[in-house]
């Protein structure tokens, strides 16, 4: 007697009530599978990205802004910083290393941002072809800047003011590509890197070009300006100076592990909210099977009477109800999978798009195998309490009945 064949009869003489438990069972897992995979993506990109970044130094604002403007590059900035300042400030000996950022510009959405090469070599990124930036105006290019705008080596082109790609166009001076770096899954790979020297020509040329002829007149030379720099400290200790630069300086000091556990810690209300729904339904999915296979049961009594009488065994008949849920369970869980990784791609499509990040990692997370035994447990219990009457059918007087 093939088991698994008459299960999948059964199954498919009730179709609604099957349908039923199995959408909700994969509305369920595809819940908990989504927040999985988007939770461990963000985590991945959040930690990796701020690894080696003790403290951001900007202008004052908001302490989130600042973290996520110039680490993650996916907000706008909070405002300037005078260069000298920021220089003496970090001329303290608790800090190991001081990262200069400027920003302001983008060319198709991609930042166009001032440094040194001390930036690359904190995210780990080399050049893969051609060479570093060395003069005004040089650049090296991410190789999703490369691959989205077809900039290769020896290109040029014109930088647009803000960021956005529909802000005014600097026509009069071009930047040239002298070099693509390595793929390093960081916010480098989105990047346009050049000297920071290049965004102070850039804007003293727009200047220049704006003002009236009769205020053209030299004066002395304005005090240099950055966006923000990235500070290592040496020891854990450096932490308390973020407290003094708050408290006695025009500048502002953001801890960005204190920032983003903070960020998560409100995200997580909402995601811990929506696993508790999932689990719900998936709960409610495995009612839904105990309902579907009581009715069927007692709809069937006659016909596992009948096949008791000609040999098979009360264990068998209970086998076949509980490869019902196991089945019910299996499809729930593949489509569950299949349906998250296409909520996945949907969204990374639209992460790319507005933030260049890529969020398509579409592996199976240890926690799924987990979910996945969680399923099948769902699914048997679900079918082992109805099936249980089996051992309890009269076979001689459920016959006479019929």
């Amino acid at each position: 007697m093939n088991l698994f064949r008459i299960s999948w009869s059964n199954l498919k003489d009730k179709p609604l009530s099957s349908f039923l438990s199995g959408l909700l069972m994969t509305f369920g897992i595809t819940i908990i599978s989504l927040l999985l995979l988007l939770n461990k993506q963000l985590d991945d990109q959040f930690r990796k990205n701020i690894k080696g970044i003790d403290m951001v130094l900007g202008a004052k604002g908001s302490p989130l802004q600042l973290i996520l403007s110039s680490i993650y590059q996916i907000d706008s900035p909070v405002g300037n910083i005078s260069l000298d300042e920021a220089e003496r400030l970090t001329r303290n000996p608790m800090i190991k290393t001081a990262i200069p950022l400027s920003m302001g510009d983008n060319y198709q959405s991609f930042r166009i941002v001032g440094t040194s090469k001390k930036y690359l070599d904190h995210f780990g990124a080399t050049v893969a072809q051609g060479k570093l930036f060395q003069q005004d105006l040089e650049t090296v290019i991410g190789p999703r800047v490369a691959a989205v705008t077809g900039l290769k080596i020896g290109d040029t082109f014109s930088g647009s003011h803000g960021l956005d790609k529909d802000g005014e166009v600097h026509a009069d001076t071009k930047y040239k590509v002298v070099g693509i770096l390595s793929g390093t899954n960081t916010v480098t790979d989105q990047l346009i890197l050049t000297p920071l020297s290049s965004i102070w020509a850039i804007h003293e040329h727009h200047e220049e070009h704006e003002a009236p002829a009769a205020d053209a007149t030299e004066g002395p030379e304005e005090p240099r300006e950055i966006t923000s720099m990235l500070i290592k400290f040496r020891n854990p200790m450096g932490m308390m100076l973020a407290r003094g630069i708050n408290s006695n300086s025009k500048l502002q000091a953001a801890l960005p592990n204190i920032e983003i556990n903070r960020l998560f810690s409100l995200l997580g209300v909402g995601v811990e909210t929506l696993r508790g729904l999932a689990i719900v339904i998936m709960l409610i999915s495995g009612i839904s099977v105990f309902v579907s296979l009581y009715n069927s049961l007692k709809e069937r009594r006659y016909e596992m009477a009948l096949m008791l009488s000609m040999g098979a065994t009360r264990a068998q008949l209970f086998g076949m109800l509980l490869l019902e849920g196991l089945v019910l369970a299996l499809i729930g869980f593949v489509l569950g999978i299949l349906l998250s990784r296409i909520g996945l791609w949907l969204f990374s499509s639209s992460v790319s798009s507005e933030y260049h990040y890529n969020l398509a990692a579409f592996g199976i997370l240890p926690e799924e195998w987990i979910l996945l035994g969680v399923a099948i447990l769902i699914g048997l219990l679900a079918a082992a309490l109805p099936a249980l009457g089996v051992y309890r059918m009269n076979i001689s007087r459920t016959l006479a009945e019929e």
